[in-house]
């Protein structure tokens, strides 16, 4: 672990200050300087081509990236699985990466393949399956000592390229349209199930996606939700397996001159499959798209520039559609929810 671990005068008051934003935008620099390829990946990343998609008060964007190309076709069938090396093992890592420590479990890693323009991949430092029941509490902190940028899960079925390893990401905020179409989102498209003075508890379907959204300023009501929520959403679920989500988590510090309670902010995409039937028609008909957290926040990302061309918001409104839980389901979820506080 020595050899890998990234040394900088300046990291040290980073870290005592539990401002990791920073301290990972500083190793991000540095390994720019020294890593030829990962580099050119971020100078590629900001000048990759968007199209974007206006549904009714809502932004979907396409992101033209011919670095996630891996990602996106990877296989992850645990034969695939078992028979290569797992890039995310410290012993595996790139020959030029470098890590910072997270507390005493985690790795903060640049992602050498971004999407965001500071992307950062976060995995624990022992090899074990993605699994969120255990690790809420992990998704919470880095949240918060996170706080320029959102906190991703991605289950182990529902876009996570590496499901053997358990490992979060981090991108700056504001990238995905959903940062800031939230609020508009919850106002017209939500059901609040629950509303207090220390927690707002939201079912939003936007026609396209469906998800839970908790806020609070208060961690265990955060810890206590998800546990209510993830006890439920098993119900009706594979038992034997993790129920399928992908998560997005934000923190926002309190502002003194405010009155506004800040906090976390969590959403919890649920999910029906993995990918969508056209990703898999034939060689030239099929679209490579396999959504996970980012794509759900508004940020498709589209290796191939065939796809790329050929996106549409009739095949955006079908991938979605198939990939997320139906109504039923859903309301059974609310409905739990809400009676969980009355």
């Amino acid at each position: 672990m020595k050899n890998i671990l990234f040394k900088h005068p300046a990291l040290d008051n980073f870290i005592s200050a539990k401002d990791y934003s920073v301290a990972a935008r500083l190793l991000l620099e540095e390994q720019k300087k020294c890593w030829i390829d990962l580099s050119n990946n971020y100078n590629s990343i900001s000048n990759v081509e968007i199209k974007s998609f206006f549904f009714d008060g809502f932004e979907i964007r396409a992101q033209h990236n011919p670095g996630r190309f891996h990602s996106s076709s990877a296989n992850v069938d645990s034969k695939s699985i078992k028979e290569r090396k797992c890039f995310l093992c410290s012993s595996n890592l790139y020959e030029d990466q470098k890590v910072v420590l997270y507390k005493e479990d985690f790795l903060i890693l640049v992602n050498p393949f971004p999407i965001f323009p500071e992307h950062f991949t976060i995995p624990h430092k022992d090899h074990f399956p993605q699994s969120i029941k255990e690790c809420f509490t992990y998704m919470l902190s880095l949240s918060k000592d996170f706080s320029q940028d959102v906190i991703i899960y991605n289950g182990p079925a529902c876009g996570a390229s590496a499901p053997d390893h358990l490992h979060f990401q981090a991108g700056c905020k504001y990238y995905m349209p959903i940062d800031n179409e939230f609020h508009s989102l919850k106002n017209e498209y939500g059901e609040i199930l629950v509303d207090n003075d220390s927690i707002i508890i939201a079912g939003i379907d936007d026609g396209l996606r469906k998800f839970i959204s908790i806020e609070t300023p208060e961690r265990s009501l955060a810890e206590k939700t998800f546990n209510i929520f993830y006890n439920f959403y098993s119900k009706v679920s594979d038992e034997h397996k993790e129920p399928m989500m992908n998560i997005i988590s934000s923190y926002e510090p309190a502002k003194p001159e405010s009155e506004i309670k800040y906090g976390w902010r969590v959403l919890i995409f649920l999910r029906a499959k993995h990918r969508p039937s056209f990703y898999y028609y034939g060689r030239d008909n099929n679209i490579l798209w396999s959504p996970a957290a980012v794509d759900l926040g508004g940020m498709c990302t589209l290796p191939l520039e065939k796809d790329f061309n050929i996106i549409s918001k009739e095949k955006l409104r079908e991938g979605f559609n198939e990939i997320i839980i139906n109504e039923e389901r859903f309301s059974y979820i609310k409905t739990k929810l809400k009676e969980s506080y009355s």
